[in-house]
């Protein structure tokens, strides 16, 4: 038998096996999978395992059995990493398994929620975290006494705005994010602002809560905030319809429901919320105020109006006055005009 010339053929043979395998590897990990024509974002949660991911990305791969032996091979089922990852139209296996490693932060809004349990919705929709694991959060004893709110105003520490965090973040996480923002708006230019007005920072919150619902406008604002700081001074109950709004929507549970008229009856409403029935600010505030009704309130219009009522002239805007018996005439003109809307409520 001539072994030199039985081993060169072996080699041969291996050399061609080894390039078949090649080629079968490379077709498995390296051929584009992915069959979604614009990039797309699947959501791992943080208790997934290998079968969530393949649930997850079934609508989104040609061929899972090309898929599965890839993560396999790159021990990815062995080591799911939850959150927010890209998709892309032709991924192959490899790209996507790296891909499916690198967390996406997700940009998180919200904005003129008037509940805190509103706000845990929202924040839901966004998030992995649920709307009672943020109301677990944001109501623990231990960070409302740390930072002084209460269960009724702790809705004053979250700045309404735009924030990033990725997809699988704890709630507990997103509330001390938020919580550091409300800390860095409040710096002590603003906290000696609210001293001036013989506010604290968040009575400020309330009272520009009842500011933005009072007045779409924004420029309009100030000239809104005076006006209630005017009757505060002088102990005059602020009388504004939005807290009445408020308080009839906190006793019926529903917060969705639209009311465009507060009617006369609705002014005796007993709520801690009707600023008609109790003097001063109520308990907490009735929406989140944006930083333009904050600063509202912090830099507002001096001036002596004491009552302003809705102006049929300049819609959006109101008639202001210091004199109750121009308030009344305004106040004719406004109703005659809502009578001609037909509003129930």
């Amino acid at each position: 038998m001539n072994l030199k010339k039985i081993i060169p053929y072996g080699s041969v043979l291996i050399l061609i096996g080894l390039f078949i395998f090649g080629i079968f590897v490379y077709l498995k990990v390296f051929t584009a999978n992915t069959t979604n024509t614009t990039k797309q974002y699947v959501l791992i949660p943080s208790d997934a395992n290998f079968g969530t991911v393949k649930d997850s990305l079934a609508k989104y791969v040609k061929n899972m059995d090309n898929f599965i032996y890839a993560a396999e091979a790159k021990g990815y089922n062995k080591a799911i990493t939850p959150g927010r990852f890209l998709i892309t139209p032709n991924m192959d296996n490899y790209s996507l398994i790296t891909s499916l490693g690198r967390n996406v932060p997700v940009r998180v809004s919200f904005n003129n929620q008037e509940t805190l349990q509103k706000l845990a919705e929202r924040l839901a929709k966004q998030t992995e975290p649920t709307a009672q694991d943020y109301l677990t959060a944001f109501t623990d004893p231990d960070f409302l006494e740390e930072y002084g709110f209460t269960a009724d105003n702790v809705l004053s520490a979250f700045m309404p705005n735009t924030y990033e965090f990725y997809w699988n973040v704890s709630a507990i996480k997103v509330r001390d994010k938020l919580i550091r923002e409300y800390k860095k708006f409040w710096n002590e230019e603003r906290k000696a602002k609210a001293d001036s007005l013989n506010l604290t920072t968040i009575q400020v919150t309330i009272l520009a809560s009842i500011v933005q619902k009072e007045s779409a406008k924004v420029d309009e604002r100030p000239r809104v905030a005076g006006a209630y700081l005017n009757r505060m001074k002088i102990n005059m109950p602020l009388q504004a319809d939005p807290t009445v709004i408020y308080a009839i929507k906190k006793e019926s549970g529903d917060f969705d429901q639209v009311i465009k008229r507060v009617f006369h009856n609705d002014l005796k409403l007993n709520s801690p919320y009707n600023t008609y029935a109790n003097l001063g600010l109520p308990p907490g505030p009735i929406s989140m105020p944006d930083i333009s009704s904050l600063e509202a309130v912090l830099n507002f219009e001096k001036h002596d109006y004491i009552y302003f009522c809705a102006s049929v002239e300049k819609f959006g805007y109101h008639d202001f006055t210091n004199n109750y018996a121009d308030h009344l005439k305004n106040a004719a003109k406004y109703s005659a005009w809502v009578e001609k809307q037909n509003y129930q409520r």
